[in-house]
């Protein structure tokens, strides 16, 4: 099977977790994706775990890429973009999720009053790194219709915000809150599941699968408008049914009623799932620490590979290879390799 971005050549002059996400996605579809790092590195490096030196984390991000070690380093994923008032500051992924209205925004539906959660998961920086990977494939179509290629200047800012599509119109036009969300944890005997009613025939299946069909005509809940302002009603009644079963009956009857649910589950319980295993979501990679599984693109293509190169680049290991293809002399590539040698230990 084919590549579908084969013979095509990538310089990757991004780092940390944007940047290299969205170059790892065009590697893992075929690109040549050459890394160039600064002498000491991408910081990711040095990120846990670490196995013999070798970080998992940024093997993840950069597995299947060519590294070259030079003295420059550029990055067009910024948090607020290339020009404006804000374009100078400093923006890390949780800054980004506070000054874009997404951690306010999460909170308002928590129904309680407390400090904003701490976030230790980086949305901002992988929701923009797969922003920026539509951004190239889009300008890669672009030059091939015009000829001419372009800048691309993607906004961390402005990534976070398509994620508040409904509160995007809220706060511009007078609306009725709409009472409690219909979906989110409900008790069970051993813990919590989620569920999500987002439609009448989702609604039925739910009654039917609780014991409850008389909710089908209850006035509090039959139509849409009074069941979302009486859904804290609804959610009492249905725990008393739930709470005497554990997590994994409660889910056994919604899957068999076709109530969309799921039990809340670790990372690890997610990896072991037997749909993760169907798909071979994942792929083994090697480093200098050994090997590790790396999450592959979450689409399949039937006529292109879209899975990571199974490596992970030492600092610099491809220098002088890449070098000597654009037609630097070997004498000149082991006086540009000293150099740079001597300007990361200076």
């Amino acid at each position: 099977m084919t590549s579908a971005l084969d013979r095509l050549r990538v310089l990757d002059f991004t780092t940390t977790i944007a940047g290299p996400h969205s170059t790892r996605l065009l590697a893992d579809l075929g690109a040549e994706v050459i890394k160039i790092e600064a002498p000491d590195g991408d910081m990711m490096r040095t990120r846990p775990p670490l196995r013999s030196g070798a970080s998992t984390s940024f093997g993840q991000l950069n597995a299947g890429k060519k590294s070259i070690a030079l003295d420059l380093v550029y990055c067009a994923i910024s948090g607020y973009g290339q020009t404006g008032p804000s374009a100078e500051l400093p923006a890390y992924a949780p800054v980004i999720h506070a000054a874009s209205g997404y951690d306010l925004a999460h909170m308002a539906y928590q129904g309680e009053a407390r400090r904003p959660d701490y976030c230790g998961i980086y949305i901002a920086d992988v929701l923009t790194g797969t922003y920026a990977f539509g951004a190239i494939v889009t300008a890669l179509y672009q030059r091939r219709v015009t000829g001419e290629g372009q800048m691309i200047d993607v906004s961390m800012l402005e990534s976070m915000l398509t994620l508040t599509l409904s509160e995007i119109q809220a706060a511009q036009f007078a609306v009725t809150p709409p009472g409690r969300p219909v979906f989110g944890p409900v008790a069970t005997k051993d813990g919590y599941i989620n569920l999500s009613i987002a439609s009448e025939r989702t609604f039925q299946n739910l009654a039917a699968a609780s014991g409850h069909p008389h909710w089908l005509t209850d006035l509090r809940f039959a139509e849409y408008t009074n069941r979302r302002a009486n859904w804290g009603e609804l959610i009492d009644e249905l725990e008393r049914w739930s709470t005497e079963l554990t997590t994994s009956e409660v889910q056994a009857v919604f899957d068999r009623h076709g109530v969309p649910s799921s039990p809340y589950r670790t990372v690890r319980e997610a990896m072991a799932d037997p749909q993760i295993a169907h798909r071979h979501s994942f792929t083994e990679v090697q480093d200098a620490g050994g090997t590790f599984l790396a999450l592959n693109p979450p689409f399949h293509m039937t006529a292109a590979k879209a899975a990571p190169r199974p490596f992970v680049a030492a600092l610099g290991e491809h220098t002088g290879e890449l070098l000597a293809e654009v037609g630097y002399a070997p004498a000149e590539i082991a006086t540009l390799v000293k150099t740079t040698t001597t300007a990361s230990c200076g």
